[in-house]
């Protein structure tokens, strides 16, 4: 009997699904690969009341996701927004905030940061400062302690499907906790020898914080690929470049060593922030595609 329903865990290739009707099974692909991710719109053919096969998958509105030049790791599907987590401690790559951002606005999804472990007075504005560039391009900057108290994110929230994102030990979990005390999510102290998390999370999860919101738990990362992007894609990722790409001399600018270029000009002029073009590079040499 075919069933709708929407991919709500997903482990390895295994998934739960929330049965439109009501209940939940655990569903295979057909096949030996597996391309879903949670959130995504599924029909499944049910062999026992909880057990079944996924037989197809629905058109998706949005995929957040990284890739390197040897697989792809699927994180949400049909989500509206992006909430990269970050914490005063233990200490953050803002590239890596960059890479969430460059691939979230790919999908046209909106973005917020959350700065949780606000109460560590001696580390929070050292965190501000790094965020900065982030703040002054229009990224909503949300700071809690998750510990405490999240209940100053649940306003961003609201309506939404969002996926968290972020590097170990920043919070996350603690996080899910303090929003949605029964989902018991798995949380460890931070490693302070290695200054970063232990891995926690080991699935992607949905949660539903009421009909219209939802929130989807990933797992800590150390890095965030974005080979599936070319560099044009990547130049658009980049909000304060906008106004200056059809500006430079030559179509296909790099933003190097090319006369007349814009955003090289624009950094001069202390209109962009210059580590922002060194991210830029950064991005474009680990993912180089032509344009």
């Amino acid at each position: 009997m075919n069933r709708t329903g929407t991919v709500v865990a997903a482990f390895g290739r295994q998934y739960e699904i929330e049965l439109d009707d009501g209940g939940l099974a655990l569903c295979y692909p057909r096949g030996k690969k597996s391309h879903l991710a949670c959130g995504d719109r599924v029909s499944v053919e049910l062999s026992a009341p909880d057990h079944g096969v996924i037989a197809a998958v629905a058109p998706r509105r949005t995929l957040l996701y990284r890739s390197d030049a040897h697989r792809q790791k699927l994180f949400a599907a049909n989500t509206t927004q992006a909430l990269i987590v970050v914490a005063a401690e233990p200490s953050f790559s803002d590239e890596l905030v960059t890479r969430c951002i460059v691939a979230a606005e790919q999908q046209r999804m909106r973005v917020v940061i959350v700065l949780n472990k606000a109460d560590l007075a001696d580390r929070i504005e050292a965190a501000r400062r790094q965020l900065a560039p982030f703040t002054t391009l229009g990224y909503p900057l949300v700071e809690l302690s998750a510990r405490r108290d999240a209940q100053a994110l649940r306003p961003h929230l609201a309506g939404q499907t969002s996926v968290l994102v972020g590097q170990s030990g920043m919070g996350k979990s603690t996080l899910i906790n303090a929003l949605l005390p029964d989902a018991q999510a798995a949380v460890r102290e931070i490693s302070e020898a290695l200054d970063s998390g232990k891995h926690t999370t080991t699935h992607v999860r949905l949660y539903r914080l009421d009909a219209e919101t939802s929130l989807i738990d990933s797992p800590g990362m150390q890095e965030f690929g974005l080979a599936h992007l070319t560099r044009a894609e990547i130049e658009q990722g980049f909000r304060e470049f906008l106004p200056y790409l059809d500006t430079c001399r030559f179509r296909d600018c790099r933003h190097r060593d090319e006369p007349d270029c814009a955003i090289k000009a624009a950094v001069a002029a202390g209109a962009i922030v210059p580590r922002r073009l060194e991210q830029f590079h950064a991005l474009c040499a680990a993912c180089d595609k032509p344009l």
